[in-house]
């Protein structure tokens, strides 16, 4: 397939599809944990001691985390067994009606602790839906597009989840600006209600794409008809391990930098919530660039070679990132957001959709790709703000632990890259790969 072929109306709709539609799916998702920062442990946590609340508040965003594996194996199985383009429309519509409920859940002081376990509730809605998002939007773009610009496209669904960070930090921003007291009784509830509107944007989208080439291809053979998980988790057990050890680097940023360190220079610096949510907006689309940078040049020089750049570079600045924040400065901390996002995140995430796409053959891609994407931010993502926080309280408040933890993952995530097979002209038309 040329470049022409590449820059149809048909591909152009369908490279749109995945970065709005992944875009509004992680807008929810984001919001979620940028309130977890800010709102949930003042609201749904009001009994405990701040500390603690903090800690309780990100334990329900890890909740969201765990079901994100879950979610990818249904939704994949769904996916490998249906097509993509129906478990895409579901998954949205899941996180569209459980984002809405949280915007409309009375507080502790109104219901008691039926508040918490209701935000416990609908996060996990929220985790499985987004677990069947990724996979499909990334597939969606990776199968239609041709070999030579597959990591380019299958960037699209990864450039989807910053940028969805964007709107979903600036959507808070614009109500923080409220006086405390309305901040938290009305205000945080705005950027959830608002949801609705972009879930019903894109659902017009997704309806108007076409199901992937190579799933239709592939739809009336036996293979399509075995449980997918199964056969990854038999015959590719070490893809799912050292694929999901390699993006477990890039989400541990995410959760670092984007979750914990808000709250961090939040409460104990002292920092004005605006302006630190403003930096947190313009770190996350300066990471969409930085996608499209990685994404681009993995096409070109392997997956493996761009993604290393970004391990190496995480290893090696997680303490002088840990010292930025330590400075308690808003100039220290948007430098180090800018690093650890715009260049070290990028770079791993950039090709990332295409790295693990191509461990698994068609058949099984949907659940292989998802089920490496989802353990990692799981993993990653997911539990770093609750380890860090725990550090944190064990060190009485210093970060050089956390730094040396940071380090660690990414000199294991290195390790790991370093045997895995190079798949930018891998053949994924291939039975077995």
């Amino acid at each position: 397939m040329t470049e022409t072929h590449f820059n149809t109306p048909q591909m152009r709709r369908i490279l749109a599809s995945s970065f709005i539609g992944s875009a509004i799916e992680f807008y929810d998702f984001i919001l979620y944990a940028t309130a977890a920062s800010l709102v949930f442990n003042k609201v749904f946590f009001t009994n405990l001691d701040p500390a603690v609340a903090l800690f309780a508040s990100f334990a329900t965003l890890a909740v969201g985390y765990l079901a994100r594996p879950i979610g990818g194996i249904v939704f994949g199985h769904f996916g490998d067994q249906l097509g993509r383009k129906g478990v895409l429309i579901t998954s949205m519509l899941m996180m569209g009606l459980a984002t809405v409920l949280i915007g409309l859940l009375p507080t502790t002081a109104q219901i008691g602790m039926l508040a918490p376990a209701a935000l416990i509730a609908l996060r996990i809605v929220q985790g499985l839906a987004v677990g069947g998002e990724w996979g499909g939007a990334m597939l969606m773009a990776l199968e239609h597009a041709p070999k030579e610009r597959r990591g380019f496209a299958a960037s699209f669904a990864n450039m989807g989840g910053p940028a969805g960070a964007v709107l979903a930090t600036l959507a808070v921003s614009a109500v923080s600006v409220l006086p405390n007291d309305q901040f938290l009784s009305w205000g945080w509830r705005v950027p959830f209600l608002i949801s609705i509107v972009l879930i019903a944007i894109g659902l017009v989208i997704r309806l108007k794409v076409s199901e992937s080439p190579l799933f239709l291809a592939l739809e009336h053979k036996a293979e399509g008809k075995k449980i997918p998980i199964m056969e990854v988790l038999t015959k590719y057990p070490l893809s799912v391990v050292k694929g999901t050890l390699v993006g477990m680097s890039s989400y541990t940023v995410q959760g670092l930098m984007t979750v914990w360190a808000i709250s961090y220079v939040v409460d104990s610096a002292g920092m004005d919530r605006t302006d630190v949510l403003n930096v947190k907006a313009v770190g996350a689309a300066l990471t969409v660039v930085g996608i499209w940078f990685a994404a681009r040049h993995s096409d070109k020089l392997g997956r493996r070679p761009v993604m290393f750049f970004g391990i190496i570079a995480g290893a090696v600045m997680a303490m002088p990132i840990m010292w930025m924040l330590e400075l308690g400065e808003l100039w220290s901390f948007a430098l180090a957001l800018f690093i650890a996002n715009g260049i070290v995140q990028a770079a791993i995430f950039g090709p990332f959709g295409a790295f693990s796409a191509e461990l698994f053959p068609t058949r099984i891609r949907y659940t292989g790709a998802s089920l490496v994407y989802q353990l990692s931010s799981t993993l990653g993502a997911g539990f770093t703000p609750l380890v860090i926080s725990g550090l944190v309280l064990a060190t009485g408040g210093s970060l050089w632990l956390a730094g040396a933890v940071w380090a660690g993952t990414f000199v294991l995530a290195g390790l790991c890259l370093l045997t895995v097979k190079e798949g930018k002209d891998q053949d994924l038309t291939a039975e077995d790969i």
